[in-house]
């Protein structure tokens, strides 16, 4: 049987670069992937981060102050509480995993939760260039590289942006057709071969009467003289 493998595509943006420098996260968004491929489950809040967004931010997703004042803060429970319930003991998924898991875990410092180690995460900048060396490996250019549409990216979203990656890993990770794969996948990981099919050592013969053999006979002369089947047979 084939184990399962659960992982969340996960995607923020932020006031700015630097947690470090007080920079938080005014919306997360996140895709369940079951082996690979999107359950249909996904999360997504925006948060109110307490300071204002910096221009760049507005530039780059479109969301301002007024956009983010009636929202949460992180540290509310429908924010990490539901976010940490959603996530469970998935490895998260993301595009410049550094980035995203420095805001994080700045913010789960500040509701006194642990951080999500960084074993638990899997860096789709680091796959595509180790497979793609010397190539675009913008979030962009692998979607153009794989033929996903990015007619609705208009602006960046923490939700559409996590499902964009959650394609482009699963093209990462062998491509479509790896989703429609039934025998397992050679040395892949989570993957279970199957052993190939017993041959029969035998072909099955069928018994004929002499019965049968008449009576097909009777029938063929039915055909006359000039029949294709009696040129053949």
């Amino acid at each position: 049987m084939t184990p399962r493998i659960r992982e969340i595509a996960f995607d923020t943006e932020t006031t700015g670069l630097d947690p470090a420098q007080g920079e938080r996260i005014i919306e997360i968004g996140a895709v369940e992937l079951i082996n690979y491929i999107p359950t249909g489950r996904t999360f997504r809040r925006r948060i109110n981060p307490g300071k204002p967004v910096s221009e760049a931010t507005i530039r780059i997703t479109g969301i301002t102050d007024a956009d983010l004042k009636d929202a949460p803060p992180f540290e509310h429970p429908d924010i990490v509480d539901a976010f940490l319930s959603f996530l469970g003991d998935a490895t998260l998924v993301a595009h410049n995993a550094s980035f995203d898991r420095g805001f994080l875990n700045a913010e789960l410092s500040r509701c006194a939760r642990p951080p999500i180690p960084q074993e638990r995460w899997i860096d789709t900048v680091a796959m595509a260039r180790k497979r793609f060396p010397g190539a675009p490996a913008s979030l962009d250019a692998l979607c153009k590289r794989f033929d996903i549409s990015l007619e609705s990216r208009t602006l960046h979203g923490a939700l559409l942006d996590s499902q964009l990656l959650a394609s482009v890993y699963l093209e990462l990770r062998g491509g479509r057709a790896r989703a429609f794969s039934f025998d397992g996948d050679s040395g892949a990981e989570g993957s279970e071969a199957r052993p190939p099919a017993l041959q029969r050592p035998k072909p099955i013969v069928r018994p004929v009467t002499p019965a049968e053999l008449a009576a097909h006979a009777a029938f063929i002369e039915t055909f006359g003289d000039g029949a294709l089947w009696k040129s053949v047979n």
